[in-house]
């Protein structure tokens, strides 16, 4: 008999099915071994809306029909329960796959930038950070209020980063309109797109797990992927390009897109993303 607030309760509401075996892998993962052989990933969120945040950006991200994540079971109450998906090792021909899929997730598009998924909260979450999915039509205008400014007056409220220095980016801001390249329609975005949330399959295929999916722009994903690393990231991008060519100049737009995780990291971990985010609000603005 499982504690009827743990993962292999949570399971068999889920599925129907006994749980047989409980493989805690953290505090909010865990393992969970039914009686009909499948092995499936059970991870408890901090709140509900947390949890209902998750569970409709997958939904989301599979009703593209490009990237692969895993199918949800459901969720019950804190918990939110995935198919496991078996771990391999990252190769050139998964990140070809994945660039595709990727170009054909942004292309499937959103209402507005800022527009939650179906059934998804206004407030939901970035990792452990909130973020408000609130529409616009304007990207520069939203990405400045609704992506960079309220981290940068957390931080700034929390002392990680000074009064004196929040100028830059308050003026990286008001410029944005003039640095954001040719206008976009809002993407379809897993919104936290770095290298720990794309698992390579022992399948042979890259899936993505744990979006803050939202409508964005498409750019703000792919600076995500260079801001902490991605195996075979040359391989990602010539699939991306192939079905959707990136708009001249991308790459000098990339500080710009990465100013949102970068501040979201100031606020959860501290003073050395903030540092990060001041110069490369400061390096954005000389070009």
């Amino acid at each position: 008999m499982y504690d009827d607030d743990g993962p292999g309760a949570a399971a068999e509401r889920l599925t129907g099915r006994a749980a047989t075996e409980e493989r805690p892998l953290s505090g909010a993962l865990a393992e969970v071994v039914l009686d009909d052989g499948r092995t499936v990933m059970a991870k408890r969120a901090d709140s509900l809306e947390e949890a209902r945040a998750e569970a409709a950006g997958l939904g989301w991200l599979a009703g593209a029909g490009t990237v692969r994540v895993p199918i949800v079971y459901g969720q019950d109450g804190h918990w939110l329960l995935t198919d496991l998906i078996a771990r391999g090792r990252p190769n050139r021909e998964a990140a070809l796959d994945l660039g595709r899929a990727l170009a054909g997730l942004h292309l499937a598009g959103a209402p507005a930038f800022g527009s939650a998924p179906p059934g998804g909260p206004r407030d939901a979450y970035i990792g452990r950070a909130p973020m408000r999915n609130v529409e616009g039509a304007d990207w520069p205008e939203w990405y400045a209020e609704h992506r960079v400014l309220p981290y940068l007056r957390s931080a700034v409220d929390d002392s990680t980063i000074e009064h004196s220095e929040a100028e830059v980016i308050e003026r990286l801001c008001a410029r944005l309109p003039g640095l954001a390249g040719p206008a976009e329609s809002p993407a379809r975005l897993h919104g936290d797109l770095w290298n720990g949330n794309v698992l390579w399959g022992a399948d042979g295929h890259a899936w993505l797990i744990d979006p803050a999916a939202h409508g964005g722009h498409r750019e703000t994903d792919l600076a995500m992927l260079h801001l902490f690393g991605c195996p075979h990231l040359d391989e990602v991008l010539r699939g991306y390009e192939q079905v959707a060519p990136l708009a001249d100049g991308w790459a000098d737009r990339i500080g710009l897109h990465q100013l949102f995780p970068l501040l979201v990291h100031a606020v959860l971990f501290g003073r050395g993303y903030a540092e990060q985010a001041l110069s490369t609000a400061k390096a954005a603005l000389e070009r």
